[in-house]
């Protein structure tokens, strides 16, 4: 298992984009130390920050996180990295395979266009999690987020496929979803808006948006399957598929083909 160990708090903001357990696996340990991962032109590299130690091996721990640690795990295609602490922004971005944990918090746009894999945050996440970052056609695009403690506003904005779940969220959870399924046991105002098709299961939610409309209750062989998809992710998020779900339609100032189930 290769290690990178933080030894001091970054001066400024890192860019992970390149660290990666493929990327370091062809390095010794002294062209990794020399990586630039500064984000200023004072020329930060990777030995500035962090003891290095290589073993060739697919898993990367990073111990000693920090909230200026950005783009970990950005455009991961195999292998594991694990971080003990919290990270910055774009944590996964990108993202086409392997596995990504952090085990303290997020910055904003977690997940932002990932396509596969899955990437666990142990802690909260900040706002736009599985979202669309700026001028991006789509959110998370098939890989799964499971966020265990509290998400932001706008959680899966723009999601294009998927499974995004979260342990609470803030205002327009599911906002501009395309398409794919997101879970949350509470979510406040506003779910879905805009939403032009998809799946949103939720516990409990603040004020729905007057373009959404109750269309009853209804057992599916759908929510059946939903349910067994869901167990192997999170037992809390699969039970709210025990209780009685009341069905919301919309966004009807889209195409309308978005669903909210919302258990009572």
């Amino acid at each position: 298992m290769s290690t990178l160990t933080l030894r001091a708090a970054p001066p400024e903001r890192l860019d992970f984009l390149n660290i990666n357990p493929l990327a370091l696996s062809r390095l010794s340990q002294a062209e990794a130390e020399r990586l630039e991962v500064g984000t200023s032109r004072t020329g930060v590299r990777l030995g500035d920050c962090f003891s290095v130690s290589l073993d060739g091996s697919e898993t990367l721990t990073i111990e000693g996180g920090h909230e200026r640690l950005d783009r970990v795990g950005a455009a991961l295609s195999e292998g594991a990295i694990r971080v003990t602490g919290d990270v910055g922004q774009r944590l996964g971005e990108g993202m086409a395979g392997g596995g990504l944990t952090v085990s303290g918090n997020a910055g904003p746009y977690a997940g932002a266009g990932a396509a596969g894999g899955t990437i666990t945050i142990a802690g909260d996440a900040g706002d736009y999690a599985g979202g669309a970052v700026y001028a991006a056609k789509a959110g998370l695009d098939g890989a799964t987020l499971i966020i265990r403690g509290t998400a932001g506003a706008h959680l899966g904005d723009r999601m294009r496929r998927g499974i995004l779940l979260a342990g609470r969220a803030g205002a327009y959870a599911g906002s501009r979803m395309i398409a794919g399924t997101l879970a949350a046991l509470a979510v406040g105002d506003h779910p879905g808006y805009g939403m032009r098709r998809g799946t949103l299961l939720i516990g409990s939610h603040g004020r729905m948006s007057p373009t959404f409309v109750e269309t009853g209750t209804h057992d599916l062989v759908f929510l059946k399957l939903l349910g067994k998809s869901l167990r192997g992710l999170s037992a809390e998020h699969a039970a709210l598929l025990d209780r009685p779900l009341r069905r919301y339609s919309g966004d009807l100032a889209t195409i309308a083909k978005g669903e909210i189930w919302v258990a009572s």
